[in-house]
């Protein structure tokens, strides 16, 4: 009975690309040894070790940290505003295809999203497009301020070509690092090539803390109103850490065993984020353009250690999300499923956050994995601008904006390269998508 039991657990339990992919057992150990000593949860030495050890491994002079990727942009933004004068209103290109993440600080900061394209070759901005665009507004008198470029699923974008646009049009360079923590292009590792950048510890990313963010220059006054404006902050209250150190906790031991064991930990999962148990990655206000009221925060210790004992762990999650990613190049070559142009030639280093591929039907492979095989693929992203119910017009984007973000939406799926992925689960994932190839 016993034995049964067991084994029925292991089926229940999912092929995950999500639900804080990163946990491993000394996460949960330490987020449990922190759940009992709140005294820790926001003030602590923890937070500049962090910064500090950030600035080290990126190579820049400031490390400034935040509760998230969105408020560390949102800061960078408020910043510029006081060293650059960047003025109220000033249009902001960034790429379609994205997470309202990366839209929602422009809108907080009262600045203008200018929409550029992706590429279908490696989902980073389309550099025609936004050549194109660049003399279109020029024409019109809208000159943009700054430009955001994200290195989509961890594969770095065009750097030699955007720094020289971004020079020749006396832009602004920011980078959207979300993906790309340890990432490179020629040489040198993203978020060192604009202004500053911005990277993510939240609970999907190359390493998580639930919620997290830094934001990173080498610009001394830059640097100076950033920290002014982080000193300004608030930490989040003590309800919201413990709903962030409840989050690898209960994933390890009850949802994920028991997530579809009579759907227990389904059922659990949303109850806990009804009840407020725990938080959603994305908050039904941010869908609507309008800010939660626990964003822009201070990151509070307790995140700074979870995050501290991840980043000891990148090299073994790099090493192990590049071997994921190869074993999927070698067993699909020949398919149907085409992947980004970086991962054959490339003159860079990516992350490998995600395996993101492209196939025609797509949408049907994502629902037949989930319903059949117990696998949730990843669906970043199925509209233009990702949660799909995010309000589009409050993110200011027309239908048609971007041709090849949306065609992109339609056709595209991503394969885990987490650390808990097994060499089995990757096995059975291939032997899944064979079906379609």
């Amino acid at each position: 009975m016993i034995n049964k039991f067991k084994l029925a657990l292991q089926r229940s339990r999912p092929i995950s690309i999500s639900l804080s992919p990163n946990v491993e057992k000394d996460d949960v150990k330490l987020a449990l040894n922190l759940l009992i000593r709140p005294w820790k949860w926001k003030l602590g030495k923890e937070i500049k070790i962090l910064e500090e050890e950030f600035a080290k491994f990126i190579g820049v002079k400031y490390a400034i940290s935040f509760n998230s990727g969105r408020s560390s942009l949102f800061a960078i933004l408020q910043s510029l505003k006081e060293v650059d004068r960047l003025e109220k209103n000033s249009n902001v290109l960034l790429q379609a295809f994205t997470c309202n993440a990366s839209i929602n600080p422009v809108l907080w900061a009262g600045l203008n999203p200018i929409y550029v394209d992706c590429s279908q070759e490696d989902f980073n901005m389309d550099i025609d497009d936004l050549t194109l665009r660049l003399a279109s507004l020029a024409q019109g008198g809208q000159r943009p301020k700054a430009l955001i470029v994200q290195h989509t699923f961890g594969q770095p974008a065009n750097m030699k070509e955007v720094v020289e646009i971004a020079k020749n049009n006396n832009l602004i360079l920011i980078e959207d690092c979300a993906h790309s923590l340890g990432a490179s292009y020629n040489g040198k590792l993203t978020g060192t090539f604009g202004r500053a950048g911005f990277f993510s510890f939240s609970r999907d990313k190359i390493i998580s803390s639930v919620y997290g963010g830094m934001a990173v220059t080498n610009d001394d006054n830059l640097a100076q109103a950033l920290r002014q404006i982080q000193g300004k902050m608030s930490f989040p209250n003590l309800f919201w850490i413990m709903q962030q150190l409840l989050h690898p906790i209960l994933l390890y031991f009850i949802i994920l065993p028991f997530y579809n064991f009579l759907n227990l930990g389904k059922v659990f999962l949303i109850f806990a984020q009804i009840t407020h148990i725990l938080s959603k990655a994305v908050n039904w206000k941010e869908k609507q353009g309008s800010m939660p009221d626990y964003f822009p925060r201070a990151l509070p210790n307790a995140l700074a250690i979870l995050a501290l004992n991840q980043f000891t762990k990148l090299d073994k999650f790099y090493n192990h999300r590049k071997k994921l990613y190869e074993f999927y190049v070698k067993e699909l070559a020949g398919t149907k499923f085409v992947y980004p142009s970086f991962a054959k030639t490339s003159e860079g280093r990516a992350s490998y956050l995600r395996f993101s591929i492209k196939h025609p039907d797509a949408h049907k492979i994502i629902y037949d994995a989930w319903h059949k095989e117990n696998i949730l693929i990843g669906d970043w992203y199925t509209t233009p601008i990702a949660p799909f119910d995010t309000s589009l017009k409050k993110m200011h984007y027309k239908e048609g904006d971007c041709l090849n973000a949306e065609i992109l939406a339609e056709t595209t799926l991503n394969l885990p390269t987490h650390i808990n992925i097994t060499q089995k689960d990757a096995d059975k994932i291939i032997n899944f998508l064979k079906k379609y190839s």
